[in-house]
């Protein structure tokens, strides 16, 4: 693969067009992201019900690369549990990093899977991705929050 075959269509089509691209005006979690090496930054924002993430939004800049990847990480996490999106994190990392089993599974994020060949282009895929990672484990550590308080409440009675 030459460094040009990465930009397919989809890709192409999604930087150009990105989906769930701008900013939420009551989002539950904030999380962002960049990549100092080539100036690409992310601001993520999810909207989550019980474990299930009902919107996500991105806004930032960078490139076709973070830009597409934000877009299809927001298109396939959005009406999904948590935990879903967690699983997917694991499977898109696995292919970023040279795994190419399940590829399929992956549907149209497969189409970044050609990046594993130019490092330098492998953080600009992983950012949205990270970003996003870390507002996962802030909602987790939302929920066990509630948990105690929940828990603290209920004590006595």
């Amino acid at each position: 693969m030459n460094f040009d075959e990465i930009y397919q269509d989809i890709i192409l089509d999604h930087c150009r067009a990105p989906r769930n691209f701008g900013p939420m005006d009551d989002a539950d979690i904030t999380t962002e992201g960049e990549n100092p090496t080539c100036g690409d930054e992310i601001k993520l924002q999810l909207k989550v019900r019980a474990d299930e993430i009902e919107d996500a939004r991105f806004t930032g800049q960078g490139c076709a690369i973070c830009m597409a990847s934000a877009s299809l990480m927001t298109r396939t996490v959005k009406k999904h549990s948590t935990t879903f999106a967690q699983k997917v994190f694991e499977q898109f990392h696995g292919a970023i990093g040279g795994q190419t089993e399940n590829l399929d599974a992956l549907g149209d994020l497969a189409a970044l899977a050609g990046v594993q060949q130019f490092p330098q282009r492998v953080k600009c895929a992983m950012l949205p991705w990270e970003t996003l990672r870390v507002a996962l484990t802030q909602h987790a550590s939302i929920a066990v929050d509630h948990s105690l308080n929940h828990d603290f409440s209920n004590r006595g009675k």
